[in-house]
């Protein structure tokens, strides 16, 4: 039976600056938690998006999930309950967090699953060997952090995949000029989310290591091009 937590040492896990500098009412504080762990306020918060991103990315992982998969940072809402529903019977979940109050609140989410492993680590630099996972997913993450950093978790995210395995972004994305939001979603990001504009300016491959290779990359975006979906395949 697998260990419900896997928690790293709490000395051993350092907060990143960036995360508890901009993010702190967000992830870091433990009201934060309090404050958003509510599924109509992702909702809300991604323009009643949040269902459809969410099982798009489901989608592009796979309807039976076999082997391993790994979810790169905790999310509110259901999502990892979703994401586990869709195990086989011989397949596991693990999730990495650098935060141990986000862990803790999944944790509580998931109720103890045999099949869920916990561990707190830092997606740029993951204490993983590489080619352990089948799959993995990066759900809103990137937007949430500095360009080198953001390299980096990529770099580990495709790094801990084994050759042929698959890797699911969804992310923001720059918008047409027609749409509505495009404007307030300026305002929302340079204000709250300050990485995110980078998102905006550049494809997300921009930021993919030579190595390992990459063999395929779908993209899709939706909701007027703000959202963008990638399906990347290791070689």
């Amino acid at each position: 039976m697998r260990a419900q937590a896997e928690y790293l040492a709490d000395d051993a896990i350092a907060v990143p600056a960036y995360l508890s500098r901009t993010y702190w009412w967000a992830y870091v504080h433990p009201n934060a938690v309090t404050l958003f762990e509510r599924q109509w306020l992702v909702n809300l918060i991604l323009w009643g998006n949040f269902g459809r991103l969410r099982d798009a990315a489901l989608d592009a992982l796979g309807e039976r999930l076999e082997g391993r998969t790994l979810q790169i940072a905790c999310v509110y809402g259901d999502l990892t309950n979703r994401l586990r529903s869709r195990l086989t019977p011989g397949g596991s979940l693990d999730v990495v967090d650098v935060l141990r109050v986000q862990l803790d609140n999944l944790g509580r989410k998931l109720r103890g699953d045999p099949r869920v492993g916990l561990i707190q680590g830092d997606s740029s630099a993951l204490d993983i060997e590489s080619a352990t996972y089948d799959r993995a997913l990066l759900f809103f993450l990137l937007h949430e952090q500095p360009e080198d950093v953001r390299r980096n978790t990529i770099r580990e995210a495709l790094r801990i995949l084994k050759p042929g395995g698959r890797l699911v972004i969804v992310d923001y994305h720059r918008p047409s000029r027609a749409n509505l939001l495009y404007l307030p979603m300026v305002g929302i990001l340079k204000t709250l989310e300050p990485f995110a504009m980078n998102l905006w300016h550049h494809e997300v491959e921009e930021w993919f290591p030579e190595k390992p290779a990459v063999s395929c990359v779908e993209k899709r975006t939706s909701f007027g091009g703000l959202y963008q979906l990638l399906t990347v395949t290791k070689a």
